[in-house]
């Protein structure tokens, strides 16, 4: 639980520095959230086994032909998440988190993928499973949607990590949709903390073993623990990035300020990953800004 707080008051310091300096770079704040869809994209769609990698996400999006055949389903998983990540990024600040909006996302995601299954929940007879969690019956997926919301929209006064979380687990669980569930639960994440005035967070596909490992947790006894530094190290890479680019400091790669600086690289590495430095990563890269502190 220290630990714990400890992450969540870190992370409340970032945000008061982003919005410190955040004023007047608007422009600037704009570029890093397009410059970053191809890669949300990318992991999101990995996660669920898409056989594209990064850069052919990127020449999907530009809309430059790739150097393989690629079937049709990955073409439009990839046009059709950006879209709803865009969408997102513009529009979650118009109106709350509601089944409406969970519908019109799926409609979205899944257009000329599944048609038919596009923008409804699952119906009668439609059951689904994920490893050996089989998701609750189709006659109940409403219900336990509204009580999602509810409790999420009544826990206003808890850490927004935790709330996260616990959204994203409980969404998973019930799996309310027969395709797109992942990448539908992955994307609310970022609708719920762009309400709360939080920056958007990217859940790699480096870190699948994890993010299944939470799922898992929830499902046997309802932990959240897992899934709560998930999305802990996640928020915290993104304000670490965004306040280098908006402090204004050189970024460099983390390799390149461990031989400046004369520190041991798999040392910084480690502590990039456990996001207790201020390094980021960036399209597989890991970078920091250079403040010119070891």
């Amino acid at each position: 639980m220290a630990k714990s707080l400890h992450v969540f008051k870190a992370i409340e310091h970032l945000r008061s520095r982003y919005y410190a300096v955040a004023s007047g770079k608007e422009s600037l704040i704009r570029m890093i959230a397009e410059a970053e869809v191809s890669e949300q994209v990318f992991n999101s769609n990995a996660i669920e086994n898409s056989t594209l990698s990064l850069d052919e996400t990127e020449k999907i999006l530009l809309q430059i032909d790739l150097d393989r055949f690629i079937s049709e389903r990955e073409l439009f998983e990839a046009k059709n998440l950006a879209g709803v990540v865009s969408y997102i990024d513009t529009r979650a600040v118009e109106q709350p988190l509601s089944l409406d909006v969970l519908l019109l996302l799926h409609k979205m995601l899944l257009a000329n993928i599944r048609d038919d299954v596009a923008g409804r929940f699952r119906q009668e007879g439609e059951w689904v499973r994920v490893g050996s969690h089989i998701a609750p019956g189709p006659e109940q997926v409403a219900g336990l949607l509204d009580r999602m919301l509810a409790d999420y929209h009544s826990a206003s006064h808890e850490n927004a990590i935790k709330r996260v979380a616990k959204l994203h687990l409980t969404f998973e669980h019930i799996h309310p949709f027969v395709d797109g569930n992942g990448r539908i639960g992955r994307a609310l994440n970022n609708y719920v903390l762009n309400r709360e005035g939080y920056v958007p967070i990217n859940i790699k596909f480096v870190d699948r073993a994890q993010y299944y490992e939470a799922f898992r947790e929830f499902d046997s006894g309802g932990r959240t623990r897992t899934m709560e530094e998930i999305v802990g190290r996640a928020l915290t890479n993104s304000y670490h990035k965004r306040l280098a680019y908006l402090e204004g400091v050189p970024i460099i790669l983390l390799a390149d300020y461990a031989r400046k600086y004369r520190l041991s690289h798999s040392n910084l590495l480690n502590k990039a990953k456990r996001q207790t430095i201020e390094a980021f990563l960036e399209k597989g890269v890991w970078k920091i800004g250079d403040r010119g502190e070891k």
